[in-house]
Formats: C-alpha cells, structure tokens, sequence
C-alpha cells in the first residue's frame, strides 16, 4: 500500500483509532486510581577500610573493599539483615516479605551502598531504609571481626538518611495515562489496518483493478432519493448525478466496440443499481440526439415499465414467441428518440429464449436501425441469463455498487462473461459516496456551475415529463427507423418501426 492510503485508512476509521485511544487512557486511568500509593525513600553507607597507614597499605584496602561492597549489597536481602529490623519496627511480617519491599544497589567503581524501601506508609519506609542500613553497618562488623580481634578491617558508615518522602512513586498517573494512550492509539491503527485487509468490499477504482483490467467508465454518486426520482436525469437534468450520467454517455460512446453498440447492462447481485443506470444511460443518450432503444430482458423481476410508467403486460417474451410484432409493443417515451421495449409476462424459460435464435435475430435488426441498443438483463451471479445474452451484444456494462459489492461477486461476475466469450466494454460504480475517504470526486455540489441546459416551457397542448404512446398536438415525436429487412412472425411480415401500433391499443397511454 502507498502512503495515501494509509491516509485515507485513516481517515475512514478514525472513530475506530479515537474511541481505541480514549479507551487506552480510560484504562490507564482506572489502573492508576485503584493502585495503593507506595512510597520510595533511600539510605546510602559508606565501605571504608580501618588498616593501614601507608599510601600502599591504603591502596590495598581501597581494593579490597570495593571488592567486598557487591557482598555487601547482596547481603541486605539476607535473614541476618533483616530478622533485626522486623523484630525493632514490629512490622509483623518475614523476611522474604520484606525483601519485596527492599532494593539494594551499589555504583560501579564505588564503596557506596544504597538501600532502597518501598512502603504504603511513608515514615515507615523512612524508619524500615534506615534501620536497614544500621542492621548491615552491624551485620558486616561483626562478620568481618577475626576470632581474638575487637575492631573490624571494614568500617560501614551511614551518610544518609532516608527521610519520609512527600509524594508517592507509584503510581505515576500522568506516565500511565500516556503509555495508555500510545497503547489505545496503536490497537486502533492496526484494527483500522487490520479491518481494512479484511474487508473485501469494493470501494474505489483500485479495488475493480484488483479484480479486472476492464476500464471503469463511469461513476454514478449515491442519492437517498434515488427510490423517489430514479429517473434523475428526466425529473432533474442539472443534478450532479444526471451529470453523471451524461459522462458515462461520453465515454460510452468512445468505446471501441468493433462497429457495434449494443450493450448489455448487468451486475453481480441484485440491488446494485443496474436498472436505473439502464434507464438513465438511455434518456442521456437521447437527449443526445442518439436513436435509442432500451429493451428489458430481465424476463425474471422486470422493472423498466415500472420506472418508465408505461404499460408492460405485453412486451420481448411475446415477441419471442411469435405472439406479436415488435411495432406493436415497442413503444416511444418522453418526447425523445427513445423506444422501450417491455419484458412482457414472465416466462418459464427467460435463459432459453434470451439464447433464441428469434433474439439473435432482433438485436440484429434494432442494432442496424438504432444508434444504441441497452438491454437491461439480470444479476450475473444468481442466474445465466446475462452471460447468455452478452455473447450477442458488441459488450457487457458490469455495474458495481461502492461498499456493497465484494470482490469475490465482482470476480465471479467477470469469471461468468470471460466463460461464454463475452467482451467486457467496461464498468460502472454506483451509490459512490460523494463525501469521505471512499468519495470518488466531489462533483458539483455546492459549486453552483449552472450548466444552463436548455429547457422549454410547458406550452399549451403540451405537458413536460409526461407522455403516452399517443402522439400529442404539439410534440414532435421522433419516428423509429424502418429497417431493410423486416422480422417475420409466422408468415407475416413485421415492421421494425417501433410507433406503428395495432388498432385496438391506439388510445393506449404508453406512460401511466
């Protein structure tokens, strides 16, 4: 990883790091408040040597005490020591007890013993160092005291006294509250770290590069409202969002797709957005001036009549099946060069007539007589229906849904098209968060760009958004081309022009 995105793990989980630190120093915090206070306070003796009065002679018994004074110190810790100072202060407690108490240390290259005494009781520890140092000043006389001899070669003298001590040692609450925090801080760094790794969610352009080397075309920013007004750039062509769509039609349209454009527009599970960037792309690209036409082929949960408003009990399964001519069910929205084509009522069998030779057929003749043709087909993972259909378009639009897509669904979609031999022309993110570390770009909001897009206004005999089949007095109506050669239904010819409809549905609205 780059040092950015340490940076942007940071800046994800920084809750994580700030509630890991302000517990390390809660902690901390409670350790040192339900400690004991211990005081610690010293006693120093001096080794000296009583023989000698030449220069040598005093040599010698600088040598030799110095070598005698790590005897000395390991000596405190003995019973011999400290059996007299228990039984002076009446301290109640062994030997070994008191050892946990006592610490004796002497400097290199020096006759010089300090006596260290922790305590919960300050004078006590004063009262226990000192009385340790005269119990070692008499210990070591007489020890060191030869048989028939009154004097000791080695004098101990006390040159300071340990004194009651003002503030306690331990605990030291300000040293304990930052180890807490360097320790709170560091857990939650390497959870945040930790929970990255862990997390298989794709969330930025690295994460789909991690996956395929199929180019990311578009990136639709996540809007609450979506569930209110899916078709934004209908219901408000100057958002940020329908400007993203407009972007996703600019590079579409500069994919090499071999001279064809029709697309197929999946994703790996449900719910990832697929369906209204189907239908956004579609009215971008009208609005555009492209012939476009918009097929549902998701024969399982069909959803385009739905957003559209139009009327979708007959639609692609009907004909498929010979049922009816395209004309009469494909039908033209929004006053634009638009024509959807319905799913129709839910077949049996969708992945067997997606994979008909009669739907061969038709994408051959929409492609040759549209601009684009966009099928919307279901989820690559839960059924096959899309991989089946993506062979016969010039290329499949994968979306991926930021933070909830994982990356094994993302592979096993792409390992779905790869099988069949279908073209991947590239991806597509949705619900990308506009603010935050995961924010693809910060588009538009608050910049007040004022595009200045064009828009008419309603005019008598005319009412903006809202358009039938019927073509209205006032509202050019763009016709379908007629194609070379017509699709057959039985022995009847077909025409390809999607606005001729049968008599009986003439007053039909095609938009509720």
């Amino acid at each position: 990883m780059e040092l950015i995105d340490y940076i942007r793990i940071l800046r994800k989980n920084w809750l994580i790091i700030v509630v890991a630190t302000l517990l390390g120093i809660g902690a901390a915090a409670v350790f040192s408040l339900t400690r004991t206070p211990l005081y610690e306070t010293q006693s120093t003796v001096f080794v000296s040597s009583q023989t000698g009065g030449t220069i040598q002679e005093l040599q010698q018994g600088s040598t030799f005490t110095q070598a005698r004074v790590t005897t000395y110190t390991n000596l405190v810790s003995t019973p011999i020591v400290m059996n007299p100072v228990i039984a002076e202060l009446d301290l109640g407690i062994t030997a070994a007890q008191l050892d946990a108490q006592v610490e004796a240390s002497s400097a290199l290259n020096t006759t010089l013993i300090t006596i260290s005494v922790t305590d919960a009781d300050a004078i006590q520890a004063a009262d226990i160092a000192n009385a340790l140092a005269s119990s070692l000043t008499s210990a070591v006389e007489t020890i060191e005291t030869p048989n028939g001899s009154e004097t000791s070669p080695v004098r101990l003298t006390r040159v300071k006294d340990a004194l009651p001590p003002l503030a306690p040692s331990s605990p030291n609450v300000m040293l304990n509250l930052a180890l807490g925090g360097l320790v709170g801080l560091a857990l939650g760094i390497g959870a945040a770290v930790l929970r990255t790794i862990l997390d298989t969610r794709v969330r930025s352009a690295r994460d789909v590069e991690q996956v395929t080397d199929r180019p990311l075309i578009g990136a639709i920013p996540f809007d609450g409202r979506v569930k209110e007004r899916p078709l934004i750039v209908h219901a408000d062509p100057l958002s940020p969002r329908s400007e993203s769509f407009r972007a996703l039609r600019t590079n579409l349209q500069f994919l090499d797709m071999d001279g064809r454009s029709s697309f197929v527009i999946t994703s790996s599970v449900p719910s990832e957005g697929k369906s209204t960037t189907t239908i956004n792309l579609a009215i971008a690209l009208a609005d555009a001036g492209k012939r476009v036409a918009l097929l549902d082929t998701d024969l399982r949960k069909p959803k385009v009549a739905e957003y559209l408003g139009i009327e979708g009990g007959a639609g692609l399964t009907d004909v498929l099946i010979n049922r009816v001519r395209v004309g009469d069910v494909m039908l033209p929205w929004g006053g634009r060069s638009l024509y959807v084509l319905p799913a129709g009522k839910v077949p049996p069998n969708p992945s067997e007539l997606l994979g008909s030779a009669q739907m061969h057929t038709l994408l051959e003749v929409l492609e040759r007589d549209f601009d684009v043709v966009l099928c919307d087909a279901p989820p690559l993972l839960p059924v096959t229906d899309a991989a089946i259909l993506a062979k016969a378009t010039s290329g499949a639009i994968l979306i991926v849904a930021s933070g909830q897509t994982n990356r094994h669904q993302l592979s096993g979609a792409v390992e779905a098209l790869q099988t069949v031999g279908a073209k991947i022309a590239g991806l597509v993110m949705t619900m990308v968060p506009t603010r935050g570390p995961d924010a693809y770009y910060s588009y538009g909001a608050g910049y007040g760009y004022g595009y200045g897009y064009f828009q008419e206004q309603p005019t008598k005999g005319r009412q903006r958004g809202k358009t039938t089949g019927k073509r209205r007095s006032g509202t050019p109506v763009a016709s379908a081309p007629v194609p070379a050669s017509p699709m057959r239904t039985g022995d009847r010819p077909v025409p390809a022009d999607p606005s001729m409809r049968r008599p009986a549905d003439a007053g039909r609205p095609a938009q509720r």
